[in-house]
């Protein structure tokens, strides 16, 4: 994540970020499909890392799963 170094996100500026008035499939539906593998892989990532993010992560996580086909 060497371009992403910079970015310090907090658990406020994640809700900041996810309380816009779009749902997880709206958002969804604006990724491509290996985006947002991405995106599943870097949300298990954090959720099985712990910390103050953990459990939002999950959340999201278990919610785009079920939103997109299996990668294999």
């Amino acid at each position: 994540m060497d371009d992403y170094e910079h970015i310090d996100l907090d658990a406020g500026d994640l809700e900041e970020i996810l309380s816009a008035p779009m749902e997880t499939a709206e958002r969804l539906s604006l990724l491509p499909l290996d985006e947002a593998y991405d995106v599943l892989r870097l949300l298990v990532s954090v959720s099985q890392e712990g910390g103050p993010l953990s459990r939002e992560a999950d959340r999201l996580a278990k919610a785009i799963a079920v939103r997109i086909p299996s990668e294999n």
